[in-house]
């Protein structure tokens, strides 16, 4: 098969294209329910006074221990503590060209048009691929209070030892697994967590195990299928490869080589535990034409901007260089804190980080 621009054509049969590329990425994590509209950020970014960053009130809880009642002692009062949470949109484009020679030398394939309809995918990747940085920048979050969200939320089981009497490692998930690490983020609050994405290996792992059944539905011949969403102790399982998986190479050596492993995160979220909202570009998209260069090309840029607001987390822009954030500027730990009023020392007030949503489970499976 000859190449022209990277088009394989065949010269002698000038044969058609058929088939466009499987896509492998599902982004689940995006299209679930752990994400959610916010009508405060929407109205922030949407007014004429909108920028790319805004700092939002948000209210806090009552405090105050109660008074005796008793005849004799007054009845003093307090004030409600307003939090301060920031949030920050990102922005992201690209552009692809396709010139007039390689519609013409593949019996008149239209190029454009299979980018054109990849694009709505292409952008699920990259929404994707942030709100996974987003994540892993609110786990690297530093400083006393920030921590307790970090260590509260974080259930690492990699470094356990030894198996269970059915021969399962406690260094991969199990039947006790998820309800510890919630219970360990949220104590009595573990109800709020409601929905699973993992790794297909670790899903593998729950179904050897048969801690993974899959919902089920009636067709219209009333033959009953498994869905593609599975449940684990109660919550909604999601499976997506796209979740974090990092190599520990061997260490030591001789006999006192320790092997290397994989470990996997698997995010365990609420519902509405991210706050979403598309603040879009003013050009989303539009296609040029070039009728000199290569003898005629088109190209289609596509632009988009939009923000993800973790619960109870704030967006500090501390370590940011442009209005719009990088996924490596996302996944800084130095760029997000928990919400708190402002203040300093003893008078500083933070978010009980129990009640966000949002956990992790490592493993080694």
């Amino acid at each position: 098969m000859a190449k022209f621009n990277e088009k394989t054509f065949n010269p002698e049969a000038f044969g058609k294209y058929v088939d466009r590329l499987p896509k492998t990425k599902r982004n689940e994590l995006i299209k679930s329910r752990a994400l959610k509209g916010n009508e405060q950020i929407r109205q922030a970014f949407s007014s004429q006074t909108g920028t790319a960053y805004a700092t939002l009130p948000m209210k806090g809880l009552l405090e105050g221990a109660p008074l005796n009642y008793d005849g004799k002692t007054d009845i003093t009062s307090e004030r409600t503590t307003t939090f301060e949470r920031s949030v920050v949109v990102w922005g992201r484009s690209k552009a692809w060209t396709e010139d007039d020679f390689s519609t013409d030398i593949t019996s008149g394939t239209d190029f454009m048009d299979n980018v054109a309809a990849q694009v709505s995918g292409w952008w699920d990747d990259v929404y994707q691929d942030v709100l996974l940085a987003v994540l892993k920048g609110i786990f690297a979050m530093t400083g006393a209070k920030n921590l307790e969200f970090v260590d509260g939320h974080t259930y690492d089981i990699t470094a356990a030892t030894g198996a269970d009497k059915d021969g399962n490692a406690f260094n991969q998930v199990g039947p006790t697994t998820l309800n510890t690490a919630i219970q360990k983020a949220a104590g009595d609050n573990k109800s709020k967590f409601t929905l699973a994405i993992m790794h297909s290996t670790v899903a593998t792992n729950l179904e050897n195990m048969r801690l993974l059944s899959y919902m089920k539905y009636t067709d219209a011949d009333g033959i009953q299928r498994d869905l593609a969403i599975g449940t684990w102790n109660g919550r909604a399982v999601i499976i997506d490869d796209s979740m974090p998986v990092e190599t520990v190479a061997d260490s030591g050596s001789g006999d006192n080589l320790v092997p290397g492993y994989t470990k996997y995160t698997t995010y365990v979220l609420g519902d509405g535990a991210i706050d979403f909202e598309k603040i879009g570009a003013e050009v989303p998209n539009e296609m040029q034409r070039d009728p000199k260069t290569n003898g005629g090309e088109t190209t289609l840029y596509t632009r988009d901007r939009a923000c993800y607001a973790p619960y109870g987390i704030s967006y500090t822009k501390k370590s940011q260089a442009s209005l719009s954030p990088t996924n490596e500027e996302l996944a800084n730990g130095a760029n997000w804190t928990l919400v708190n009023n402002g203040g300093s020392g003893a008078a500083l007030k933070v978010i009980d980080h129990k009640a966000i949503p949002i956990a992790r489970i490592i493993s080694r499976g």
